[in-house]
């Protein structure tokens, strides 16, 4: 699917706010994280394996979500889990393993994580009109999320190299990428000045 095709998917857009997170505060947080350009290298080694198989890895990723109930209930309504709301949640998922592994970490990738952010905690059904599912995702999931978005793309990265020691590199840098990702979504679920 083409980038401007998918709904709601803004990275790039000069329309939205600057984040409120620096690129010094960003550098930072990459030291903490042990984030090198080697990483940035394995992301994008991963991105090339990965983008063949981005439909597979969202079929393990919304068949894990759709497994338990308590995660399927944050993308339905009283009515049950709202099919268009899930299909545009997924084209926007689908870019975003590709963004992971392709980013720039410049001022328009902090500007769309701060957006990402935002839809996760205040804004979650604003962008694809949804109404009746919860208003924002709970931040223990978010932040739980983490481990089978790692776990599970190891044997993606598999599928395209045999080294174990450069798949292994690949999916560290992965770790990294998501723990980075997660870590700036967690803003605006923090007391301000706590961030």
């Amino acid at each position: 699917m083409a980038v401007s095709q998918i709904p709601g998917y803004r990275y790039g857009d000069p329309s939205l706010p600057p984040s409120s997170i620096s690129l010094d505060d960003l550098h930072r947080i990459q030291q903490a994280l042990l984030f090198t350009e080697d990483d940035v290298r394995a992301l994008r080694r991963a991105g090339e394996i990965l983008a063949p198989q981005v439909s597979d890895i969202l079929d393990v990723w919304y068949g894990f979500v759709g497994n338990h109930d308590f995660l399927l209930a944050y993308f339905s309504t009283p009515d049950g889990p709202d099919a268009d709301y899930l299909a545009r949640v997924r084209a926007r998922f689908g870019q975003w393993i590709l963004d992971t592994c392709r980013a720039e970490y410049d001022e328009s990738w902090l500007a769309y994580q701060e957006e990402i952010a935002r839809r996760h905690y205040q804004d979650k059904n604003k962008t694809d009109g949804v109404e009746g599912a919860p208003p924002f995702i709970h931040f223990r999931y978010v932040n739980a999320l983490i481990y089978p978005i790692f776990a599970t793309i190891r044997p993606f990265l598999e599928k395209g190299e045999s080294d174990p020691a450069k798949v292994e590199r690949m999916h560290q840098a992965w770790l990294k990428a998501v723990l980075l990702q997660v870590t700036l979504w967690s803003q605006p679920y923090l007391r301000e000045g706590a961030f």
